[in-house]
């Protein structure tokens, strides 16, 4: 099983004339990077709720937001340093600007600026901060449901991609004998070429056509490839995400993809290993969004 590190979660409740938000977003990221918004009357319970949502989230960008609004109109009260300021501020500007203010209803607009209105402040509840704490975590369980379903998509469509790659390895071994005599075949024109008939030794030709063979061989590299792609899908079904194992194992798929190309020799067997790295290519954007 993989996760996304993409995702999303919105829990919402009602409690003592109270209503609570927490929203979850998350994004790739390489590293765990936790952004929390919360009132200033729950600061000291921050570090709880960052503990809750990094147990639960591991890892990724995840801005964590929390709002209580009351739903109680009459628990709101006038904030009269705010208005005092205002109203101090729009005087010395009409002063500035020789404007007489008397006879206009400022107070009418004063009321409608941002913060005049705020919530009376009410002594800590601690069934309220229960109810809040588990309204967080049910946002944080919907945000890793998110990710689980995520996942699932992503998980089909690397484990696709992956058997791609292995069942091109059967594609370069259909013209590995063919590639064997056209290097045979190119090295005894060379040697026709540049060595004269009577100074030719047969049997040293044949001892570094097979030397250079050797290291042409692309057995290992099969046998290598073949046993990668099986661990990584083994790794994707596991129980775990484990997006930085899936990214190692990645690595040394391209490793072995590339060693083939290199030593390839072969029309055919290129344009076979091209196929594999746009493969492999797709895998690699895919693995960045795992968590």
């Amino acid at each position: 099983m993989i996760k996304s590190m993409t995702g999303y979660g919105k829990s919402v409740s009602n409690f003592m004339d109270n209503k609570i938000t927490v929203e979850i977003k998350t994004l790739n990221s390489k590293n765990l990077n936790l952004y929390t918004k919360i009132p200033d009357n729950y600061s000291d319970k921050e570090l709880l709720l960052r503990n809750q949502a990094i147990k639960i989230l591991e890892g990724g960008k995840i801005s964590f937001t929390l709002t209580v609004d009351s739903v109680n109109d009459k628990k709101l009260q006038i904030n009269t340093e705010i208005i005092d300021e205002y109203y101090k501020q729009i005087s010395e500007i009409a002063k500035k600007y020789n404007h007489d203010i008397k006879n206009e209803n400022i107070f009418q607009v004063i009321l409608k600026m941002p913060e005049v209105l705020k919530p009376k402040e009410t002594e800590e509840n601690e069934e309220l901060w229960n109810e809040i704490f588990q309204t967080s975590k049910n946002a944080i369980l919907e945000t890793d449901k998110y990710r689980i379903e995520e996942g699932k998509a992503l998980e089909e469509d690397i484990l696709e991609k992956v058997n791609i790659i292995y069942n091109l390895i059967p594609e370069v071994e259909k013209y590995e004998d063919e590639r064997i005599n056209i290097i045979k075949e190119r090295l005894k024109s060379k040697l026709t070429e540049y060595v004269n008939i009577e100074e030719k030794n047969d049997n040293r030709f044949e001892q570094e056509i097979i030397y250079f063979l050797d290291k042409l061989d692309l057995n290992e590299e099969k046998s290598r490839l073949r046993n990668h792609c099986k661990y990584f899908i083994e790794t994707v079904n596991s129980k775990k995400s484990n997006g930085s194992k899936i990214g190692f194992i990645t690595q040394e798929i391209g490793r072995e993809i590339n060693t083939m190309g290199a030593k390839a020799n072969h029309a055919e067997i290129q344009k076979t290993v091209v196929m594999m790295k746009e493969e492999l290519g797709k895998i690699k954007e895919q693995v960045l969004n795992i968590l």
